[in-house]
């Protein structure tokens, strides 16, 4: 797990609401999202950019992981944040870990990203580096997602935006994450592109919301599909929905406790000169090992 950060869910907040902002303060979750893009209206972004500043320099989360989503390279809004928010850890405040950068359609977006952070960062004297998290939300940006993917030592993640993809894509649907009637798993094909380029560069792979915050069980059905195919978490766009994907990207006790002994066999086979032990009847050899890796990483770092 890159960064050895939790990633299970991550809360997304406008940064133009003050009220919000307070209450993001307090919530149990893995990681705060700090919005100053999508949920901010144009003639409020320098409004919300000094708020979420003022906010790095003065307040404290109970989050592990603080993250922003900036506005995209292509809008002039772009640059005033990330300044806005270096300078504010440069006066003795939080620095994001993460910054996330919408709408990423080519390598040059994370690159110039990356180079604008070490300017300003080196300005204001910050010693360690934020890091970059990808959103892809189009066509063109998961064309060229393996590219993206190893465009920084900075970035993190890679993250699947569904609706605006969806948007490029010119599928009828008005709310993003449900699947309509389609007969399988729509999201099945750039979801898997993403994680598979993300685990090819050692990211961490996260799917997009499900909008629709009143349906318990669609949001769970949703989140339990996106972990089958290997991914590490999801967005939530309302607190409701934190506790419910924290779960369903939670390691099972019970599957802790079995990966524990087959790894503890494992160890015990090879001093003793064998490549493979069977424990439960399962055969257990190094491809296991490699299989539970992730799992008790998780585990680790949930100390279950």
């Amino acid at each position: 797990m890159p960064h050895h950060r939790l990633r299970r869910c991550h809360l997304t907040v406008p940064g133009s609401s003050a009220k919000m902002l307070e209450k993001s303060l307090a919530i149990d979750v893995d990681v705060i999202v700090i919005d100053l893009e999508d949920a901010v209206a144009p003639q409020e972004k320098s409004t919300a950019r000094t708020l979420v500043a003022d906010h790095l320099a003065n307040a404290t989360w109970q989050a592990p992981t603080l993250s922003v989503r900036i506005n995209d390279v292509g809008s002039h809004h772009c640059f005033q944040d990330v300044i806005a928010l270096i300078e504010a850890a440069g006066k003795g405040g939080r620095c994001p870990d993460t910054l996330i950068l919408p709408k990423t359609q080519t390598v040059t977006d994370i690159k110039f990203l990356d180079q604008l952070l070490a300017q300003v960062e080196s300005a204001y004297g910050i010693g360690e580096p934020t890091g970059i998290e990808a959103l892809i939300e189009d066509a063109k940006g998961m064309i060229n997602i393996n590219e993206i993917a190893a465009g920084s030592p900075r970035l993190e993640a890679l993250i699947f935006g569904m609706g605006d993809f969806a948007a490029s894509q010119q599928m009828p649907m008005l709310d993003i994450g449900h699947q309509g009637a389609y007969p399988g798993d729509l999201w099945h094909y750039p979801r898997s592109r993403l994680v598979m380029a993300a685990r090819a560069h050692g990211l961490v792979p996260i799917d997009g919301p499900f909008a629709d915050y009143k349906d318990t069980d669609g949001l769970i059905a949703d989140s339990q599909t996106g972990k089958l195919m290997g991914l590490s978490g999801k967005w939530a766009i309302h607190p409701s929905q934190a506790p419910l994907i924290s779960e369903c990207f939670s390691p099972d006790q019970a599957d802790v406790a079995r990966a524990r002994a087959q790894k503890a066999a494992y160890q015990a086979a090879l001093k003793a000169g064998q490549g493979a032990v069977s424990v439960d009847g399962v055969m257990v050899d190094q491809a296991t090992m490699k299989l539970i890796e992730p799992l008790l990483t998780q585990a680790d770092l949930l100390k279950i």
